[in-house]
């Protein structure tokens, strides 16, 4: 985004990182503590079926996940479900609590937003609670959605989704204010729509996921890992 004004006073990429570094500007990754996923109940966990898929299309495979963005005074948990080839956030809820509720409503503001209606679509996510429940199992049914879970405890299982989790909180500072729920969600807000409109993804061929998502000739870069199964493509 900034290649012809940085290549007007020659500053290439390392240099501006070193620029950026002299100055105290680049991110500091965070490892997550608190724990969101509760995988210990009664409901039926399903296989996981886009392990090796291929995404060559927007509304081909949807990822979900849960991540804490609040402190004790004011606890806070954002949901979110983004479409793994065009990295649009597609659905999202901020909510004081991990009930069931706050994942069913980014659930139905994901299928309102669909623009390929008529495809077919999975629906991948841990095993937690949340998504093995009655209610948001029933909805996937209703709507002729497939389910797809993890099997591991191995973040690689859910990438694309632990990485827009990533970038909400390092870039967008989702979760470094200590604000009441009313605020925290305008805050969620305001980041997801520059997300999705404004920032770029490499993987995108530079486009933002709101242009990504309206095409579907472009493929998608693709990175393998050991991590998984020996040798599994992870589509970051």
């Amino acid at each position: 985004m900034l290649r012809v004004e940085l290549s007007n006073i020659n500053v290439g990429r390392d240099k501006l990182f070193r620029i950026l570094k002299a100055n105290h500007m680049l991110i500091t990754p965070k490892k997550r503590y608190h724990i969101t996923t509760d995988s210990h109940h009664r409901f039926r966990k399903h296989k996981n079926i886009v392990n090796e898929i291929e995404f060559i299309r927007p509304e081909q495979v949807w990822v979900s996940d849960i991540t804490y963005t609040g402190n004790r005074k004011n606890p806070s948990y954002l949901a979110l479900i983004t479409d793994s080839y065009s990295k649009k956030i597609m659905g999202y809820d901020v909510s004081a609590s991990l009930e069931v509720g706050g994942s069913l409503r980014a659930l139905e503001m994901a299928l309102k937003e669909r623009s390929y209606a008529n495809k077919p679509l999975i629906h991948h996510s841990d095993r937690g609670l949340q998504y093995c429940s009655n209610e948001y199992q029933q909805i996937l049914k209703d709507k002729l959605v497939s389910t797809s879970m993890t099997e591991k405890y191995d973040p690689y299982e859910n990438a694309i989704a632990e990485r827009v989790n990533g970038i909400l909180k390092q870039e967008f500072a989702i979760a470094a204010y200590d604000t009441d729920l009313s605020t925290k969600k305008l805050l969620v807000k305001n980041a997801i729509n520059l997300y999705n409109s404004l920032r770029p993804h490499l993987s995108n061929h530079m486009l933002t996921p709101d242009k990504m998502h309206k095409q579907q000739k472009l493929k998608r870069k693709q990175y393998k890992s050991k991590k998984l199964n020996n040798e599994v493509i992870v589509q970051l």
